[in-house]
């Protein structure tokens, strides 16, 4: 049997917290997204580091990643990302983009980002799911909780890009475009810990306030993300396969088998 290989396009620097309870933000996505036989990939688009062109079909599917950086911004990378995802569009591989990968998959197929008119939206959010529109064998429930980290949003999306998902404070938290191409607002590869890590780093770096603070751990007290439905999604959208047809793997094991192309690195700046 042929390996399904996948590649993940990481947008954010690795905290040191992350880095060594979970080998990094490329090993929270392993962990969370892996089955045994795969083989992963890591490219650092950040650091401006791009899979060639002529490797694009050798991958089953991509994963993009959180970022501190704007989706609408023209930062060199995000501009070479949005070709990227272009070109990915066009050969219909399967995409799936997360929080910032979310908002710049909105932006290279058309569509408009920016600042929430509401305001950081942190912590554990339920939100509305259309299930009518994911054509998977897989029972799409109405409502799942997530982790929310994020003040940017799609504002927009064109016309032929289907919204699947909304909540009381974001009228995008996901859309599909076609069956090769979704976008998930909120981060559901994220544990309760890597929350409260990321809130306590940015209060030390004046990003959030006290009271963003004080909302997200009431709703974390109140509530528990859904995060192995939105395992289970993620994977049948990636793979085609419903979960029984795969084997999940530890996190120790996938961490001793992922393949990363390129080397770790050690800046702290802020995974969002």
């Amino acid at each position: 049997m042929e390996q399904k290989r996948f590649a993940v396009l990481l947008c954010a620097q690795d905290s040191e917290y992350v880095q060594v309870k979970y080998g990094g933000y490329f090993g929270v996505f392993v962990g969370f997204l892996r089955d045994e036989g795969e083989i992963w990939d890591v490219y650092r688009v950040a650091n401006g580091e791009f899979p060639e062109e002529e490797d694009l079909d050798l991958y089953d599917g991509f994963v993009i990643t959180g970022s501190s950086c704007d989706a609408h911004g023209d930062d060199l990378w995000v501009c070479e990302l949005v070709n990227l995802l272009k070109k990915l569009d066009s050969m219909k591989k399967k995409v799936l983009g997360i929080c910032f990968g979310h908002q710049v998959l909105g932006r290279a197929l058309g569509g408009k980002t920016g600042r929430s008119t509401t305001g950081w939206d942190i912590g554990v959010r339920t939100i509305n799911l259309d299930s009518s529109k994911f054509h998977t064998s897989l029972k799409v429930p109405s409502k799942l909780s997530i982790i929310e980290f994020h003040q940017d949003e799609v504002m927009m999306l064109p016309p032929m890009v289907e919204v699947v998902a909304r909540s009381s404070k974001t009228q995008v938290e996901m859309f599909k475009s076609g069956e090769h191409m979704m976008g998930i607002q909120g981060h559901p590869e994220y544990t309760k810990d890597i929350l409260v890590h990321l809130m306590d780093r940015c209060v030390k770096r004046n990003c959030i306030q006290d009271d963003h603070v004080q909302v997200a751990m009431e709703s974390i007290e109140n509530c528990n993300p859904d995060r192995e439905a939105w395992k289970s999604l993620c994977k049948t959208f990636l793979k085609g396969t419903t979960p029984h047809q795969s084997s999940p793997m530890s996190m120790d094991s996938a961490l001793l088998a992922m393949r990363p192309v390129v080397n770790i690195v050690s800046s702290l700046n802020v995974a969002m």
